[in-house]
C-alpha cells in the first residue's frame, strides 16, 4: 500500500473545521496545541500503547511538526483533551487501476487524557471521525491497529463498529515488551451507512 504525497495538500485541508459533536469540537491540530497535547501524550498510560514515545521536549516538538497534516485535537469546553490521525492513504491496486485507489483509504489512531477517560469521549470522537471519513472525504475504507494487549482500543474500535480483519502472531515490535501480537480493525462506507 502506497501513501500519500506528504508535499501534496492534505484531504483535511478540503474541509470545514471545526465539526462538533454533541460535546465535543475537533478541528485541525496546530504548532500552538503543543502544549496542551504534550500535557498527556508525554504521560506513560498514553504513550505505553502509541506508536512513539517522545524522548523529550524537543522531539515532541519534531513528533508533532511531522504530524500536523494528518492530526485532528479533540476539545471539551475549549480544552484539548485528545487527538485523532486520519492519515489518507491510496488503496492496494493493479498498475492498470491504481487510479482509482488514489485517495480512498484512511488509517485512524487516537489518544485521549486519561484524565477524561470513561466517559465515551473517545467513541464520540471517533464516531465523528468515522462520519467525516466516509461523508465529508467520501473514504471508501478505515482501518485501525493496535497491540492485541490494548484492551482499550479493541473496545473502542469495536463500539463504534469497526470489525475485526486480522489477529497477527508475534509480528509487532513494543519497545517493552517485545515482539506481541497484533489486531487490524476496518469499516468499509457501506458498512458504516448501514449502521447509521
Amino acid at each position: 500500500m502506497s501513501g500519500t504525497d506528504q508535499d501534496a495538500p492534505a484531504p483535511l485541508d478540503a474541509l470545514s473545521w471545526p465539526v462538533r459533536t454533541a460535546r465535543l469540537s475537533l478541528r485541525r491540530v496546530s504548532a500552538a496545541d503543543e502544549e496542551a497535547v504534550w500535557a498527556y501524550r508525554r504521560l506513560e498510560q498514553v504513550s505505553r500503547w502509541g506508536s512513539w514515545r517522545p524522548a523529550d521536549r524537543q522531539d515532541w516538538r519534531a513528533i508533532l511538526t511531522a504530524r500536523l497534516r494528518d492530526l485532528l485535537v479533540i476539545e471539551l469546553q475549549g480544552r484539548v483533551v485528545g487527538d485523532v490521525m486520519v492519515k489518507v492513504e491510496d488503496g492496494w491496486a493493479q498498475r492498470e487501476v491504481r487510479q482509482q485507489a488514489r485517495g480512498v483509504h484512511a488509517e485512524l489512531g487516537w489518544a485521549l487524557d486519561p484524565a477524561f477517560g470513561g466517559r465515551g469521549y473517545a467513541s464520540e470522537a471517533v464516531r465523528e471521525v468515522l462520519r467525516v471519513c466516509f461523508e465529508g472525504l467520501g473514504l471508501r475504507r478505515v482501518t485501525a491497529n493496535a497491540f492485541a494487549a490494548n484492551v482499550a482500543s479493541i473496545r473502542l474500535m469495536e463500539r463504534v463498529g469497526m470489525r475485526r480483519e486480522l489477529y497477527t502472531v508475534a509480528d509487532s515490535l513494543h519497545r517493552d515488551l517485545g515482539w506481541v501480537d497484533g489486531v487490524g480493525y476496518a469499516l468499509l462506507a457501506q458498512e458504516w451507512a448501514a449502521g447509521r
